[in-house]
């Protein structure tokens, strides 16, 4: 007995001498200015990333083998995961009705593949005649255009800046595009073994792409559990956190973009068509590709359609320019709206900014991958931002100003209002 009682007072004067070393450490000049600071805590954040980076840049030999690999499943898993979005909601509706999961799955596919037989044997022989309609009536638009140019009586000294146009474009056909085309693939593959490669990747994806498919609407139910069991519980709550709003902003996002961008493609065609619009199969289908790319696939969908309706007569532009009007009217005030709403919660000009930077970085997979992208970024900083304002103790003297203290007022203010 005598032991524990001693054993007991060794540990509390122990803990009572951490506890004043801790606060000989917490009054001390330099916990107060630096440790206890949030503006250095702030900057040695970004120094330690900064360092991280330039590391990571001196290594990056290093992981080439990882970015290959990365590089190689990329393309089937990103389509994988955008069709996951797309028809999960189809599945999960038909598995509350008692229809069995695996069987509703397998008639989803089969549907997907008449819809895609359906695409290539009606709408790819339009687009093709269209695009080679264009291309040989092209020399007699750019003729159109010159004249339209030259004839113009704002632009001073037209024929100097714009000298016979169309003399370029006499022999302008399919086998001069052909030639001038073949250098840049021969460019850009390098070689044969390079295409060989390029297609053995393209083939291998197609391949796992249903594959994939089945067995993540199969087990993706399972998938947050899975990760969940290897975070420690002290984080678990964050790690849950994280999972769900990053799927929910992800989930949202394909969804409302490609169905949007659907609604825009049919909108399109069945304007063109009413209209009498020349390629209006494919201006549509360009408009509903380009809309899948936020706020400025838009605005550059609408050029090639008001091109064509120049060229074809002042009539067809007006024409173009009020299908353009309608279009827009139902899309921001009907479409939008009511299936996207404002569930990323990003304002437009950072979604211009990602789209330009990531553009500027990644291309196309870049613009079309950009905001969702920035989505999964923004719920994961969030969430560590509160879990360090939680454990850092920095924050714990600051305190938001209450609905109460916003309806309080001057009572200056008060007189004047009882006066008025």
């Amino acid at each position: 007995m005598i032991k524990l009682l001693n054993k007991a007072s060794q540990e509390v004067c122990f803990m009572r001498r951490n506890a004043n070393m801790n606060s000989t450490i917490r009054n001390t000049w330099f916990f107060q200015r630096f440790l206890n600071n949030k503006a250095v805590i702030s900057l040695l954040i970004i120094l330690l990333s900064l360092l991280i980076i330039q590391v990571f840049t001196k290594i990056a030999y290093l992981f080439s083998p990882i970015t290959q690999f990365v590089n190689f499943i990329a393309f089937p898993i990103i389509a994988t995961v955008i069709l996951y979005y797309l028809v999960a909601p189809v599945i999960n509706k038909l598995d509350q009705r008692g229809i069995n999961k695996r069987i509703s799955i397998i008639g989803l596919f089969i549907v997907i593949v008449l819809l895609i037989i359906w695409g290539v044997s009606y709408l790819v022989p339009i687009i093709q005649n269209q695009t080679r309609s264009f291309m040989d009536n092209l020399p007699g638009y750019l003729e159109t255009l010159e004249r339209m140019i030259t004839e113009t009586p704002f632009i001073p000294n037209a024929e100097e800046l714009f000298p016979n146009i169309s003399s370029y474009f006499e022999d302008f056909n399919l086998s001069v595009i052909t030639e001038q085309i073949n250098p840049i693939i021969t460019s850009t593959f390098g070689s044969l073994s390079n295409v060989i490669g390029t297609i053995t990747q393209l083939a291998t994806g197609l391949v796992m792409i249903p594959i994939l498919l089945y067995y993540i609407l199969v087990d993706g139910e399972k998938i947050p559990n899975t990760i969940l069991y290897y975070i420690p519980n002290k984080y678990r709550v964050s790690a849950r956190r994280i999972l769900y709003r990053g799927n929910y902003q992800v989930s949202q996002y394909i969804r409302g973009q490609i169905l949007v961008a659907t609604i825009v493609g049919i909108m399109f065609g069945i304007g063109y068509a009413i209209i009498g619009l020349d390629y209006g199969v494919t201006l549509a289908v360009i408009s509903g590709l380009l809309n899948v790319i936020p706020y400025l696939g838009s605005f550059i969908a609408v050029v090639p359609a008001l091109i064509i309706g120049l060229l074809t007569s002042p009539l067809m532009f007006i024409k173009v320019i009020i299908v353009l009007v309608i279009e827009q009217t139902i899309e921001g005030r009907i479409v939008s709206p009511q299936i996207l709403g404002n569930s990323m919660k990003i304002h437009p000009v950072t979604i211009l900014l990602i789209l330009v930077g990531a553009g500027h970085i990644f291309g196309l997979s870049g613009v079309i991958l950009g905001v969702p992208g920035y989505a999964v970024v923004k719920v994961i900083v969030s969430e560590l931002y509160g879990v360090f304002r939680e454990q850092s103790g920095l924050y714990e003297e600051e305190h938001t100003i209450s609905n109460l203290d916003m309806e309080e007022t001057d009572p200056e203010e008060d007189e004047l209002g009882s006066i008025e």
